[in-house]
């Protein structure tokens, strides 16, 4: 086990417990650390931007950065909890594997999922994550984001399968495309071989992207027609949850 971390941890732990600044030797002695040790604790969670100095007593407290990132945990079970219902109903109505995803910068990650009852099915778990250029529930989500955004997966571009887009031209005209329909499909695997997919955004209140809800399974049985009429199942899905969550259409 790491002791300097560990240490750091703790660190935090009385920070966020404590209800106004303290001193370096107010902590080393409710830690049993020395002040020097302490001191090197602070100087790196405040280079870090977890801690900040508080002038003019020496003092320190935490940033907002730890909130942000339990908000974002939060979040993500809220979002479970809520969508679960349209998952099921999505589930019931199309037959196939229901994904909920949310966005991490460049990838997608699985935060839950409702399995088809098809014996030949998308083989995913939840946890997992996906190059998000290369998933529908990764396009949906980045159909709400500026073209300028797509810019970060210039040196991410890799050549999955054949028909993965591997150029920032290729992913934009998907892109547009999904922006006019105002859902993804892939119809034949970019990331892995023979599953296809669909799938649309989930919108917070403020009509930022809360995640992105989809269904997959095998090309040979999802093919155009079956996508495009499972996809109003699909978006009706996603409103369903966007609305759950306080999005208002037209905000």
């Amino acid at each position: 086990m790491d002791k300097a971390f560990t240490k750091g941890l703790r660190l935090l732990e009385v920070l966020a417990r404590s209800s106004k600044p303290r001193g370096i030797t107010d902590l080393a002695k409710e830690l049993d650390f020395t002040k020097s040790n302490v001191h090197r604790l602070l100087a790196t969670l405040q280079t870090q931007g977890f801690v900040r100095q508080t002038p003019p007593h020496s003092t320190y407290e935490l940033t907002l950065k730890i909130w942000e990132l339990g908000n974002n945990v939060v979040r993500r079970l809220d979002l479970v909890s809520i969508a679960r219902p349209a998952m099921e109903r999505l589930a019931q109505a199309t037959g196939e594997t229901v994904h909920l995803s949310v966005l991490d910068d460049t990838d997608v990650v699985y935060v839950d999922k409702i399995e088809s009852q098809h014996q030949i099915r998308a083989h995913t778990s939840v946890g997992m994550r996906a190059p998000a250029f290369a998933m529908a529930t990764g396009k949906a989500m980045l159909a709400h984001e500026p073209d300028e955004a797509l810019d970060r997966f210039r040196p991410l571009f890799k050549r999955f399968t054949a028909t993965t887009r591997v150029t920032p031209e290729e992913l934009m005209a998907d892109i547009r495309q999904i922006r006019q329909q105002g859902y993804a499909m892939v119809l034949q695997g970019e990331w892995r071989e023979g599953i296809a997919a669909c799938a649309c955004a989930v919108l917070g209140r403020a009509g930022d992207v809360a995640g992105a809800i989809g269904i997959s399974g095998p090309d040979s049985r999802l093919k155009r027609k079956e996508l495009k009429q499972f996809s109003e199942d699909v978006r009706e899905a996603a409103r369903s949850i966007s609305a759950a969550l306080g999005h208002l259409p037209g905000h």
